[in-house]
């Protein structure tokens, strides 16, 4: 009797660690596979002049593989390893119909301070790719080697815009730019050099100083002359508590974008994102700027 009570306890016992044991085991058999956002290609692509590698992400509509004769507005955007997920959510329940490209930061990137990349900044090229002009701090001016948005600009016109509307159906005259921060500065850059690159601009809580902002007035002053008549419409947004020097900056930038106005521009005046600081307001700026964007009679 006492053989088969110890014997009932045992088997008891091999059946509660057996069914410990099994979704562990299950777990540890399992390899977890990381998210992809579906519908989205990544494409390397190089900046040939500089001998710079870069990637492209690019995300689909649902229903483009189905309507074959269709062509498609597109959103550009740098940064793209922050934006794309924000962009996408907006975009899918105000504007679904849209390809969605976004530029990557440099991926060959070395180390060192000569790079900007000392600490294996990920995303260390931006300082380069999206200022206009050197940084006043020495030190920082040789670490990340500001002001070297006029290089980038020829490699989104004349490569990335170029390969997405060879290799997709891609509407030209619906390109769509949106940047954040110094991504805004860069936006503003190609607003005012090459306006026609595309038909509309978001630049949200643009990183600007007072110098930046001189220089592009004066690069304004003198495109402006001679310069065809260009439409393009204009979304500029800023963070009511951002830094104050900014914020000053970003009202500088406003009589700029009016008188463009003289060119064609439509710019509806300064968006102020309330009770938020310079993170904070990009979620917000995103939800703005892409439900403006759908009002600006896209396809």
């Amino acid at each position: 009797m006492a053989v088969n009570v110890m014997g009932n306890i045992m088997t008891r016992y091999a059946v509660l660690v057996f069914a410990f044991l099994l979704p562990v085991c299950g777990v540890q058999a399992v390899e977890p596979k990381g998210y992809e956002m579906p519908r989205t290609e990544v494409v390397p692509i190089k900046d040939a002049r500089f001998d710079r590698q870069y990637e492209l992400y690019i995300k689909l509509p649902e229903d483009y593989s189905k309507n074959t004769d269709r062509r498609y507005p597109v959103i550009y955007t740098t940064d793209a390893d922050w934006h794309m997920e924000m962009l996408a959510g907006a975009t899918a329940y105000l504007m679904p119909d849209v390809i969605l490209v976004g530029i990557s930061w440099q991926a060959d990137l070395g180390q060192g301070a000569e790079t900007g990349n000392e600490e294996g900044m990920a995303h260390a090229s931006r300082f380069r790719d999206y200022s206009v002009i050197p940084s006043s701090n020495a030190e920082h001016q040789a670490k990340y080697q500001f002001g070297h948005a006029a290089d980038h600009l020829p490699f989104v016109r004349g490569d990335v815009i170029k390969y997405v509307e060879s290799h997709y159906r891609a509407d030209p005259s619906e390109r769509t730019y949106f940047g954040y921060s110094l991504g805004g500065v860069f936006g503003a850059y190609i607003l005012v050099a090459a306006p026609d690159t595309f038909k509309n601009y978001i630049l949200g809580s643009p990183a600007f100083n007072s110098r930046s902002v001189e220089y592009l007035d004066g690069l304004a002053a003198k495109m402006a002359e001679g310069q065809q008549r260009v439409g393009a419409n204009v979304f500029v947004s800023i963070g009511e508590l951002d830094n104050p020097g900014r914020i000053d900056a970003a009202g500088e930038l406003v009589p700029v974008l009016e008188r463009g106005s003289e060119a064609g521009l439509s710019f509806a005046g300064l968006e102020i994102i309330e009770g938020s600081d310079h993170g904070t307001a990009f979620p917000e700026t995103v939800l703005r700027s892409i439900k403006w964007l759908s009002g600006q009679n896209i396809d």
